[in-house]
């Protein structure tokens, strides 16, 4: 995972080509339901960019988190909901559109915010450890890896929406493939790490998905959002772009160590996933039932 080829070369196409795909599924009225539906987009917006990286650093400071450990949770924090946070959203049948429109401008956003809470996480929890991190290195980094390719795939969308269409399954399937073969990088690598440091890291991961999630229950309760909605915040503040973080720790910043929080999250948030879709199959047998007494 060390070699500059791979690191430098390969790790970011092939996450350029995953935002490719996710630009592939966008089109220009996923935009326009900002203003249609400003108050859940704003929530979700808030929740993601401000009150997820507050949680862990919370994390980080009650448990005592080692520094690769810490950073690598700042880093996650930082990043966006990526496209499982959707495919979650089909499947609990929550607000898709919603989702798409939150996935995508948390994923242009933070071009211009993940570096920030990166520097802050490096600088505070380093203790002056010679690391070298540039906010400008890395907003370009993720400028080239990310904006651009999703910029890049809506316009390839809106003029060749039928072939957009046909193949952009199969850049989901890349991007699932790409993740176990990350994950599997980093636990080779870090293996040492991981077996010394699993307890709080799996521990810090499941507070870090399962406090996002309810981010987002008690936000959407508190403006009287719509149960939809509702699992829809739960799902995109909880569900992080894992892949995102294990490139800029292994291909931004050249410290894989920073990758491990992220590989182990990205099999604890399927367990929150799963609730969440447990949760939401019973909500809806519920009302379902409800709605056939009534009408009895």
């Amino acid at each position: 995972m060390t070699g500059s080829i791979i690191t430098e070369i390969l790790l970011p196409l092939a996450l350029a080509f995953i935002m490719f795909g996710m630009g592939l599924s966008l089109t220009r009225f996923d935009f326009l339901r900002l203003w249609q539906t400003p108050a859940p987009i704003v929530t979700g917006f808030v929740g993601q960019i401000i009150a997820l990286p507050l949680l862990a650093l919370g994390i980080c400071l009650a448990m005592e988190l080692s520094t690769p450990m810490a950073i690598g949770l700042m880093i996650l924090a930082a990043c966006p909901g990526g496209t499982t946070s959707n495919v979650v959203s089909h499947l609990a049948k929550a607000n898709l559109a919603l989702s798409v429109s939150l996935t995508a401008i948390s994923s242009i956003v933070c071009v211009f915010t993940a570096p920030f809470v990166i520097q802050f996480a490096v600088g505070y929890f380093a203790n002056g450890a010679p690391i070298d991190v540039s906010l400008t290195s890395i907003s370009l980094g993720l400028l080239v890896i990310t904006l651009l390719p999703i910029v890049f795939g809506m316009l390839v969308r809106r003029y060749y929406r039928e072939w957009a269409i046909k193949v952009e399954v199969y850049f989901r399937r890349f991007a699932l493939v790409f993740l176990l073969l990350m994950i599997a990088g980093v636990v080779i690598q870090e293996h040492a790490i991981i077996v010394e440091a699993f307890n709080e890291v799996f521990i810090a991961c499941l507070l870090l998905n399962f406090g996002a999630m309810l981010i987002g229950v008690l936000s959407a309760k508190w403006l009287s959002l719509s149960h939809k909605d509702g699992l829809t915040l739960a799902i995109e503040i909880g569900l992080q772009n894992s892949t995102m973080a294990m490139l800029i720790s292994i291909s931004l910043l050249q410290m894989p160590s920073y990758a491990v929080v992220a590989g182990v999250y990205s099999l604890t948030m399927y367990l929150g996933a799963g609730l969440l879709i447990a949760y939401a199959g019973y909500m809806q047998k519920q009302q379902l039932t409800h709605h056939n007494s009534a009408s009895m």
